[in-house]
């Protein structure tokens, strides 16, 4: 059992030593084993030109939208106007151009300020360097060298591209631009020319205390004959991995699509293999649902509800689209992912109105199940999710009580070290009686090492002799696996954790250790944890199981702290049960 433990812990650290590689190859921009090459992304003005001609299925409709204003040769360049609303969450951007949501900033939540190795040092010595200009997280951005936008418009039912849509000039409306003390709500209005004999008034509602923004789309028909547009509704945004995100650990960026039974989430991958084979691995029609655009800790949702009090029917696209910068030359691609809601027949001179809500912020889990039927799902707890939602229910209970989310971790661990303890007894005793006889088998080992298959008869009947199960140490450890690792993702998928303070130097657990004394103090308690365990007879070995802890203390520099919390929580727990097990069996220290 011993030999069995020792090769997966060689396994584990090849794994390791992989991944860090990997990790360190898409830090230096290179190419991950795991993920497509993430294309540059250059934003083109905004141009008057129109989305090529739509088709009537959602499986290419992605693509013949247009993701961005594209550049369309000798076609006159529109130079948008910007109009800022400042609320007390957002601070929001708004085009001209199609009345498009191009930027939003989230006032409550302080982007992760990078600080050099050196300034926790020159701190210690009371020198503090200059302090960085505070930011605000940027979620919705359109900038040369990134795009994340909000858009929306009409195109006609058979396809075509005259109708009013993401690309057409519109009107800001004259009206306030500050949600000021006592006001509640602030609107802002674009009308569009009349284009194809259809005028489009768009309506943004943005609300005190609230992510959810109110869209209201209003069609005027001022033709002399019937019109069926259809809306759409897309997020579009570059396949770059937002600023700040990790090279060590990964989390998943890019669309998702939840169609009223099911929640999909389609990477970037998927998408471009799509767009090679023109079949769709999403749904593409449904009567409810919602799409969005998906970040670690953030997201951006279009969520459209009931109308009439019955269920719309609606078309869901993914698509790809390449932008040429007419000033530069350069190409980049951009995704999208989007809804189409019929608006049905609209007689000439009448007029119908569309209401759609946008969410733009962060994952808070509650609230987002609050929007719209498993919108939570954004938040992502890899494949222990069954495990993961109650352990994070539990966490917040916790939360409720002690009012600190650093210390909610560590009573977590506890609870949890807790409901484990016999198991975690039995693991322990049986590495105990191990080490007890671990001498002995270094002797045997030594005495017939010409002799391998009767080491292994000898190593079966001194387990038989001294009642050892060499299965004992392992089995009651992979059980608690799978907890550990939910909650592992919990924590790091968790918003509530950026910019919570634990205990004194730690003022945020989402970042790192400034001074990186959680990860020295757990890089020691895994070394104190080598010490208590048995001693393998193979020298080499022996060194290689004081080195691994060495190794994978690397990562934990890196991780937030709060991740760092939880391991030295739990390794301190690990090393307090192990020792009296230990003291209680006479073999410490040996």
């Amino acid at each position: 059992m011993t030999d069995m433990r020792r090769t997966l812990l060689w396994v584990v650290f090849s794994m390791s030593l992989f991944l860090i590689y990997d990790a360190w190859n898409k830090h230096n921009g290179q190419p991950s084993f795991f993920s497509p090459v993430p294309a540059k992304v250059a934003t083109p003005p905004a141009s008057a030109g129109l989305p090529k001609s739509a088709v009537t299925t959602g499986s290419t409709l992605g693509a013949t939208l247009g993701a961005a204003p594209v550049a369309t040769p000798g076609a006159p360049f529109v130079v948008a106007e910007q109009t800022t609303i400042t609320t007390d969450l957002v601070k929001a951007t708004l085009s001209s151009v199609g009345g498009t949501l191009t930027r939003l900033q989230l006032l409550q939540y302080p982007d992760h300020v990078a600080q050099e190795w050196y300034e926790p040092v020159l701190e210690l010595f009371g020198r503090k360097a200059a302090p960085a200009a505070p930011k605000d997280v940027l979620l919705l951005d359109e900038a040369p060298d990134r795009l994340y936008v909000a858009e929306s418009g009409l195109i006609p039912t058979m396809g075509g591209s005259g109708l009013p849509n993401h690309h057409t000039a519109m009107t800001l409306v004259p009206g306030d631009r500050t949600l000021t003390a006592g006001q509640s709500t602030l609107q802002v209005k674009f009308e569009s020319p009349v284009v194809g004999g259809v005028k489009l008034v768009k309506t943004y509602t943005f609300r005190r205390g609230d992510y959810v923004i109110d869209v209201k789309n209003e069609v005027v028909n001022e033709s002399g004959a019937a019109v069926s547009p259809r809306l759409y509704l897309q997020l579009v945004r570059d396949g770059v991995p937002p600023p700040g995100e990790s090279s060590v650990y990964s989390t998943f960026t890019g669309p998702a699509i939840d169609d009223g039974s099911k929640f999909q989430k389609v990477d970037f991958k998927s998408i471009e293999k799509r767009a090679a084979t023109d079949k769709p691995d999403h749904t593409i029609q449904s009567d409810s649902g919602w799409v969005a655009m998906v970040q670690h800790y953030f997201t951006s949702a279009w969520l459209i509800d009931k109308l009439d009090g019955t269920k719309l029917p609606r078309e869901y696209f993914t698509g790809k689209s390449d932008m040429t910068n007419p000033s530069t030359g350069q190409t980049a691609r951009v995704y999208s992912v989007g809804m189409l809601v019929p608006l049905g027949q609209i007689a000439p001179g009448a007029a119908k109105a569309f209401d759609a809500k946008l969410f733009v912020g962060p994952q808070e889990e509650a609230k987002l199940a609050k929007l719209a039927p498993r919108l939570e799902l954004v938040k992502d707890y890899g494949i222990f999710k069954i495990l993961a939602e109650p352990l994070f229910w539990l966490l917040t209970q916790i939360h409720k009580i002690l009012g600190n989310w650093g210390w909610s971790i560590v009573g977590l661990v506890v609870l949890l070290k807790i409901a484990f303890y016999w198991l975690n007894a039995k693991a322990y005793g049986s590495m105990a009686k191990m080490k007890a006889i671990s001498p002995k088998i270094t002797e045997m080992r030594e005495r017939l090492k010409d002799k391998p298959q009767e080491i292994q008869k000898e190593m079966m009947r001194i387990y038989r002799e001294e009642k050892i199960n060499p299965l004992g140490g392992c089995l009651p450890i992979f059980v608690q696996m799978p907890f550990f690792i939910s909650l592992y993702w919990v924590l790091l998928s968790t918003v509530e954790m950026r910019g919570a303070p634990w205990l004194g130097w730690i003022s945020d657990l989402s970042a790192k250790d400034p001074y990186f004394i959680l990860p020295i103090l757990m890089t020691l308690t895994s070394l104190l944890q080598t010490w208590l365990n048995p001693t393998p007879p193979d020298p080499v070995q022996a060194k290689m199981m004081w080195f691994m802890p060495l190794i994978f203390s690397v990562m934990f520099f890196v991780f937030p702290s709060g991740l760092v919390l939880y391991w030295l929580t739990n390794n301190i727990l690990s090393i307090a049960q192990q020792y009296v097990i230990n003291k209680r069996l006479g073999v410490l220290g040996k």
